[in-house]
């Protein structure tokens, strides 16, 4: 027998809970296609827990069930799975177990950077294109995005919807933790931090700023600081770009270029004569970055101040296009 009528539809008022179900279980189902594409590893439904606490910082499961309005089996249940993922941690103080304390971790943080660059813009673009001509009582509007999503689904909608923009922020004394933080984090996935890099991380202000230089920052909207740089003055008109790193998980999204093109204005604004930057070559991605806009590798810088790291095996020195263009000529 085919069956073409829709009960839950045809009898909106009667059905009206399974029909909400039904279509947020449609939603979840394009939002994970979604996920999926960004290469997560969550599920739709674990964004509200994560979003909680990304606001309001450590919370118990009591505190967190209030907060999602939902009951604490409920919110028990999904903390199990983001445990068992790595993206919280639980610590029990008391012997009641609505006094575990509910934390983000390193990978759940890192997590919620990238779906917000990657997932949630593009979600709420695609409902915001569903709902915008919405119109009518509840169910004559349930009507209309359910069509609508028949039509076209929601991951179909998200397509080509532009992460958010990017913008430049100043050093301030409040923004030293992101300078340190983001800048150990990918020193130590490759390297070791040495004690130059120690006395730059824990004095900012007074061994960049201060004497001239400048410390730059990438923010994204809805998301905030994702990547940093230094212009350490070193000379009259010499300056060093160091220090320069974007958060892991916002790699990928140009975020770096967008950065290293700000500290190449600022080191011309400053009066540079010099700008130099010391690496090393396990650094295959920031290097090939620092060739596209014009670094290039020179013997001279090597030999003046590639001593300053141990793990210094590359300098280069900033030559405008139009200069390279002339030494061609």
């Amino acid at each position: 027998m085919t069956v073409s009528r829709d009960i839950v539809s045809e009898r909106g008022a009667l059905f009206l809970g399974s029909r909400l179900k039904r279509l947020a279980d449609r939603l979840q189902g394009d939002v994970a296609r979604i996920v999926e594409r960004a290469g997560l590893p969550v599920q739709p439904s674990h964004y509200a827990p994560l979003a909680t606490l990304d606001r309001y910082g450590p919370l118990t499961v009591g505190q967190l069930a209030d907060a999602m309005q939902l009951s604490q089996p409920a919110v028990t249940r999904a903390l199990s799975k983001l445990v068992e993922l790595g993206l919280v941690d639980s610590t029990r103080q008391h012997r009641d177990q609505r006094h575990k304390t509910i934390s983000l971790t390193a990978a759940g943080r890192s997590v919620l950077i990238r779906s917000k660059l990657l997932v949630w813009p593009q979600v709420e673009a695609a409902v915001d294109e569903v709902i915008q001509q919405l119109s009518g009582s509840l169910l004559h509007q349930l009507a209309a995005v359910e069509s609508q999503l028949a039509e076209r689904a929601l991951n179909e909608r998200s397509r080509g919807v532009a992460p958010p923009a990017f913008t430049i922020r100043e050093f301030s004394v409040d923004l030293a933790g992101a300078f340190r933080d983001i800048s150990i984090e990918w020193i130590e996935s490759m390297y070791r931090l040495e004690p130059a890099d120690l006395d730059v991380l824990d004095h900012p202000y007074e061994r960049i700023v201060a004497p001239g230089g400048a410390i730059l920052f990438v923010q994204a909207e809805g998301v905030g600081i994702i990547g940093t740089c230094a212009l350490r003055k070193t000379g009259a008109r010499e300056f060093e770009l160091t220090k320069m790193g974007v958060h892991e998980a916002a790699r990928g999204l140009r975020a770096g270029e967008f950065l290293l093109n700000a500290a190449i204005d600022r080191a011309r604004s400053l009066g540079a004569e010099l700008l130099y930057l010391l690496s090393n070559r396990k650094s295959v991605a920031a290097i090939k970055l620092y060739e596209k806009l014009g670094f290039v590798h020179d013997a001279e810088i090597m030999r003046r101040f590639g001593g300053h790291y141990q793990r210094c095996d590359v300098a280069m020195r900033y030559r405008p296009p139009e200069s390279q263009s002339a030494g061609r000529d």
